[in-house]
């Protein structure tokens, strides 16, 4: 089908030099050649302010927040037992200081106990307050050559109540017993 619209090369039906095919360009040009005598406007210059970019909401993961607070507790954790080992070294340092002042103390007061019970110390202090050695009056002697006896008094025949007493006086102390 031909076109409705003829093209100035189709006017005149010239031969052609050259090929029949379809110009592109040739709007263009035409384009251009009518804009060359007109005055080229420069756009006018607007200053806009810079485009503001807005980032995503992003989300964080339950088990990352998880995960965090699992490795602070942790480090708190060590933190902790750091200050609690330090301290127990503090107080380490003062018992072998105070076992070493003992340890002295011991070897003082030793050295004044032996010093104390020196039997010629003992012995002066003794005639220095009057004591002596007993005298053969003073002396008893004790025979043990006879069996050894015991005489045990007890009532013949106890009465109701007092056997009754009795029973409730030795369960009482069972309990007692069994509790402590």
């Amino acid at each position: 089908m031909a076109s409705a619209v003829r093209t100035p090369r189709q006017q005149g039906r010239r031969p052609v030099n050259g090929s029949l095919a379809y110009d592109l360009d040739w709007e263009v040009r035409q384009q251009a050649l009518e804009q060359a005598g007109k005055a080229v406007k420069a756009p006018p210059k607007v200053h806009a302010a810079p485009a503001v970019r807005v980032r995503e909401r992003q989300y964080v993961s339950r088990l990352a927040v998880t995960g965090v607070t699992g490795v602070i507790v942790l480090a708190l954790l060590v933190l902790a037992s750091y200050v609690q080992l330090t301290m127990l070294s503090a107080e380490t340092v003062k018992l072998h200081e105070q076992l070493t002042e003992l340890e002295t103390d011991h070897t003082i007061l030793t050295a004044e106990y032996e010093q104390m019970f020196d039997m010629a110390s003992v012995k002066e202090a003794a005639e220095a307050a009057g004591m002596g050695k007993p005298s053969a009056t003073q002396v008893t002697h004790l025979d043990l050559s006879e069996g050894d006896s015991a005489v045990s008094y007890q009532e013949e025949n106890p009465g109701f109540f007092r056997r009754l007493l009795n029973s409730l006086h030795g369960g009482v102390y069972a309990v007692v017993e069994y509790f402590d």
